[in-house]
């Protein structure tokens, strides 16, 4: 009987597991790409000054990713020194780098710098250069483990910004969205980069959006974006199970869609920027359609990621590329709660949750400051990164009680608990 009984607990626990390893490895905006930190014990307020800072290296090379922690480690990319191409680089928890790792060519046109944030998986980081090479590493001292060219083998075709894509890692797959007339979305094997499936082309150009994992009615799939849209995954098979088109802007531009989705309880949200707007979606139950449920013009996300809390998404808007709002949206209506300027000429940003709070990470003049969730847009703390150069567009990652903030070529972190 207490073998029957063990035997009965350890399955259960190996579901749980299971359950829990739904979603991405350690990467990009924690570990469901939703913005959210597993931290408790953080600082309610800080010192005038800012949080008490640990360290910094003005070595990591420039670029826009965020830091990941595994372990002992910290993981991110930049460019070399020349600026001709790409490196991950690998930092202890002091902030000392151990090894740089070149592993592909950044984007030629505006923008060059680095934006994938490493996926690390089973001991491997995977990212994807501006160029669209997808590339493994193995973590331990650096060393590329397999390298595929996707922009020469799937004909991809990108938009004004190359690409911007953040590896998904799962059940054995590295999924890179490729766009072009061969196809949409791959997946590579993890351990080798032999292809395993393709999804038919939907005649259109990447996106800059990393995909989700999401599970609904027993079933699992995959969301992610090209230029002009939302598409849903079998994740086994690549068959295209449903898409979401007709959002786009009316400029002469492309349309810009760099934000993953958010989900919950069969329902899709996404933003985009430049008056796009953001858009509720209903997944029906067999995971083959989506109606669209309501409509923001509110909220037009423009790189910053959002957060759902307590029912609410929080974000900030597009009112040009220099400035823009915070805002909350009901998740369930669309109504606005509140659109609000972040004072003292601080603009749009990007957004994170941990521990009861929200961390906004101003673009423009580069402050961070600590918001509570609620009818109000006001923060707490707040003080200014100094180091580094260029825009301020980093997402911020929390991990034990430390924040890593990223800008340019500078990486910072701050004692929060």
């Amino acid at each position: 009987m207490k073998k029957t009984m063990t035997i009965v607990a350890l399955m259960a626990l190996t579901v749980f597991s299971a359950k829990a390893q739904l979603f991405a490895p350690d990467g990009f905006r924690g570990p469901n790409r939703d913005g959210h930190w597993n931290e408790s014990g953080l600082l309610k307020q800080w010192p005038a000054e800012g949080p008490q800072q640990l360290w910094e290296n003005l070595e990591i090379g420039k670029g826009y990713s965020s830091a990941v922690v595994v372990g002992d480690r910290i993981y991110t990319t930049g460019l070399t020194e020349d600026q001709k191409q790409e490196q991950f680089v690998a930092l202890d928890l002091g902030g000392k780098i151990l090894y740089k790792t070149v592993y592909g060519s950044p984007w030629k046109d505006s923008y060059p710098e680095t934006r994938t944030s490493p996926t690390i998986h089973d001991g491997n980081a995977f990212v994807i250069s501006g160029a669209g090479d997808i590339v493994c590493i193995n973590c331990a001292d650096g060393a590329i483990v397999w390298k595929v060219d996707g922009t020469g083998t799937y004909k991809s075709t990108t938009g004004n910004w190359g690409t911007a894509e953040s590896p998904l890692v799962y059940d054995g797959k590295v999924i890179y969205t490729s766009g072009g007339s061969i196809t949409t979305m791959v997946a590579l094997d993890e351990k080798t980069g032999k292809e395993v499936w393709k999804t038919r082309s939907l005649g259109d150009k990447k996106g800059y959006v990393s995909p989700t994992i999401i599970e609904w009615k027993g079933k699992r799939q995959i969301v992610g974006s090209s230029i002009n849209n939302v598409l849903g995954v079998d994740p086994d098979t690549g068959e295209i199970m449903w898409t979401f088109g007709g959002w786009g802007g009316t400029t002469n531009w492309d349309n810009i869609p760099p934000n993953s989705i958010l989900f919950k309880d069969g329902k899709i949200f996404f933003s985009q920027g430049y008056d796009i707007g953001g858009y509720m979606l209903q997944l029906a139950d067999d995971l083959k359609s989506v109606k669209q449920l309501w409509k923001t013009d509110v909220l037009d996300t423009h790189h910053g990621g959002y957060v759902l809390v307590d029912g609410v998404i929080y974000g900030s808007n597009w009112t040009n590329n220099n400035a823009g709002n915070w805002c909350a949206i009901d998740w369930e209506t669309g109504k606005t709660i509140y659109e609000t300027a972040w004072s003292g000429g601080k603009g749009k940003g990007s957004i994170v949750f941990a521990d009861g709070l929200l961390y906004c990470y101003d673009e423009r003049r580069g402050f961070v400051g600590i918001v509570a969730p609620g009818p109000e847009f006001k923060t707490i703390s707040e003080f200014r990164v100094t180091k580094g150069s260029g825009p301020y567009w980093a997402h911020i990652a929390i991990h034990d009680g430390i924040m890593y903030v990223r800008h340019g070529e500078a990486l910072m972190a701050y004692k929060i608990k």
